[in-house]
């Protein structure tokens, strides 16, 4: 799989001293470069890359504008690159994939380019997925019918965050999600809990959910969700409760509205 790439930034030695690290990565192709917003736009919509580099402040179009720019075509992921540490919380709010200090360290390079093959590979399988399903309405209408009947029940799992970007003491932290033990609410803040540290993210209970996948992440209380992956063991309680134990030895207490969770691990 070649990783089409376009590279921008207003300075050339920039530009240079990525596009040489990047050489060290065999699936990489830079197709195209560009000093500024619109030369990226344009570079862009010509070459329809995989992946675009993309300097923050620029001349004219910064880099913001530049997703902007393309609202009506298809986008290709981003990383952004930038001297300065002030953007990242934005960068991450427009979907970036990853956030690079300059100079660019070889070893923070490979992590991320490892990141853009996941997502790709997921980009492309479903898509993969969406040109056969369509293949068959056309040719095969029947088998169309019986494969959507075999489909399982339930959101797909791409559409749910692998990681959140929490803005906490100033500092931006990239959680993954696998990590998360549970999440407890506390009016608009949630204490986000991974075994060994607590970090504290400005959202909504409700807003959380939607972003968590729910045959991983349940609510077990009115102002507590629970990775179910993690849980280690159930103690019955008094009046219907019960304790979910997880794998730090945390103990969480499952109401009795939300004793349904509960009986998935009764077999």
């Amino acid at each position: 799989m070649t990783i089409r790439t376009v590279l921008v930034d207003d300075e050339p030695l920039a530009t240079q001293g990525l596009q040489l690290r990047l050489e060290a990565h065999d699936d990489v192709e830079v197709v195209a470069t560009a000093a500024n917003g619109r030369e990226a736009i344009r570079a862009i919509k010509t070459h329809k890359p995989d992946l675009v580099f993309l300097d923050i402040q620029m001349p004219g179009f910064d880099g913001f504008s530049v997703i902007q720019g393309l609202m009506d075509v298809e986008p290709p992921l981003f990383v952004f690159v930038t001297a300065y540490g002030d953007h990242a919380l934005r960068a991450f709010e427009a979907q970036a994939v990853d956030y690079l200090m300059k100079p660019v360290e070889e070893d923070r390079l490979a992590a991320t380019l490892d990141r853009v093959r996941q997502r790709l590979s997921e980009k492309r399988s479903a898509g993969e997925a969406e040109r056969l399903k369509e293949a068959l309405a056309e040719h095969a209408p029947e088998a169309a019918e019986e494969l959507a009947d075999a489909a399982p029940e339930g959101p797909a799992p791409d559409r749910f965050e692998k990681m959140i970007n929490i803005k906490d003491q100033g500092q931006i932290f990239r959680v993954d999600v696998d990590t998360i033990e549970r999440i407890d609410a506390a009016g608009d803040y949630m204490c986000i809990q991974t075994g060994d540290n607590t970090l504290i993210l400005r959202e909504t209970m409700k807003d959380l959910e939607k972003r968590l996948d729910p045959r991983r992440f349940q609510r077990v209380h009115r102002s507590t969700i629970v990775n179910l992956d993690l849980v280690r063991q159930v103690k019955p309680h008094t009046n219907g409760e019960c304790f979910l134990v997880l794998d730090s030895g945390a103990q969480v207490k499952v109401s009795r509205s939300y004793r349904d969770v509960v009986a998935r691990f009764v077999h």
